[in-house]
């Protein structure tokens, strides 16, 4: 993902993008047509997007176990169910 923090909360999301997840990169607020290609060129072919692909593949085998049968999305969603049923007697 590339960011350009310009307002709002843009500037929170990009630095949890970049920095904390590590799956984006910033484009610096001089944005030049010139910076903005090199980017997407390191992001598609090189190195780093290399890092960020496989990071969001390892996100990707995650979300699928926990929201498999039973995953621990699935799990705490039946624990929820079954908290919400008993109140309800």
């Amino acid at each position: 993902m590339l960011c350009w923090p310009f307002f709002a909360d843009q500037q929170t999301n990009c630095h949890y993008t970049c920095k904390e997840w590590g799956i984006g990169m910033e484009i610096n607020n001089d944005v030049k047509r010139d910076d903005v290609e090199k980017l997407v060129r390191e992001l598609m072919e090189g190195e780093k997007g290399k890092k960020i692909k496989n990071k969001a593949m390892e996100w990707k085998t995650l979300a699928e176990e926990a929201t498999s049968l039973h995953g621990s999305s699935s799990t705490n969603l039946d624990h929820l169910a079954n908290q919400m049923q008993s109140r309800k007697s």
